[in-house]
Order: C-alpha cells, then sequence, then structure tokens
C-alpha cells in the first residue's frame, strides 16, 4: 500500500510542476493537510478551470512518555470557477494519506481519509498574495465530517502564459 502511494504521490508532483499555468506556494491552517505547506497549479493556460494541489502537513506530540509524529500529504484536484481574473469559487477533492511514527500505536492512525472542498479563492492574474477560506467535509473509517474547513495564506507566481 506505501509503495502504491508513494508512486501516486511522484506522479502527482511530476504533473504538477509540469503544468504550464499558474503555480502557487500557501500555508494551510485546518483543512486536509491539518497546518500545511502546499503547491497548487492550474492544468492549462487559463488561471480559471481544473487544477491540482500536494501538500505536506503534520503534528508532533508526546504521549505516554514517548514522541509521536504523524504527517499528513493532501492530494487533490480543484476547479476554479470566476469571470474577473482575481476571485473564483473553488470545488475540489482528493486523498489525505495519514502516516504515524513507529512509537505510535499507528494500527489506529495510519490511515487514509477522503475530503471534499467548497470555497473562496482570491488570486491576482499576475501573481502576489492569495487568499482561501473553505469548508471541507472529510470521511475516513472515522466517519464523516461535515463541518470542517480551514483558510491559507500564499503567493502565486506569474503564469506563464496570459488569458489574452
Amino acid at each position: 500500500m506505501r509503495k502504491i502511494l508513494l508512486l501516486l504521490i511522484t506522479i502527482s508532483v511530476s504533473l504538477l510542476v509540469e503544468a504550464q499555468s499558474a503555480k502557487s506556494i500557501n500555508f494551510e491552517l485546518g483543512g486536509p493537510g491539518l497546518a500545511s505547506l502546499n503547491f497548487d497549479t492550474r492544468f492549462g493556460p487559463k488561471e480559471d478551470g481544473l487544477g491540482g494541489r500536494i501538500g505536506v502537513g503534520g503534528f508532533s506530540l508526546r504521549a505516554d512518555g514517548e514522541g509521536v509524529g504523524v504527517i499528513f500529504i493532501p492530494i487533490g484536484l480543484n476547479y476554479l470557477i470566476g469571470n474577473d481574473e482575481k476571485n473564483y469559487f473553488e470545488v475540489g477533492a482528493g486523498l489525505t494519506p495519514v502516516f504515524a511514527s513507529n512509537t505510535f500505536d499507528s494500527d489506529n492512525f495510519s490511515t487514509t481519509f477522503g475530503h471534499v472542498l467548497f470555497g473562496y479563492r482570491m488570486q491576482p492574474r499576475k501573481g502576489g498574495f492569495i487568499f482561501r477560506a473553505f469548508i471541507s467535509p472529510v470521511f475516513g473509517e472515522f466517519g464523516f465530517l461535515p463541518y470542517y474547513g480551514g483558510v491559507s495564506f500564499g503567493y502565486k507566481f506569474g503564469s506563464g502564459k496570459d488569458k489574452k
């Protein structure tokens, strides 16, 4: 299972880096990575439309006198809808593999969960500060959490091609 996830992550990163459009990096609080650093890009030459994201997040704490580390790797597809080249409605879905350190009861915490996303994205066409606020229901072996969400702040690099 881990080899398949590693292959999926490698392919996702390759596709994201090769995309010839808007690219951004953001720090996200909440959402499918809990507290994560993410890379996002469009798959076509326009600012809106289909895109993807991959990130890494997690936490570390002490449990029963031992260190516990948990890593989240959110992977997803998203679609931006908008016509003013700055404000977008974002919809998306994806998977988040979760890996726990060996010192933790990893049977209870190493898993994969799904997520959907509905939100607002402010992303200027020529690059600069970006902001996102969203609701992101998550589901997995633990059940369904419908009222989960997050915010992110980051930077969009100028796209290689203009829309006009």
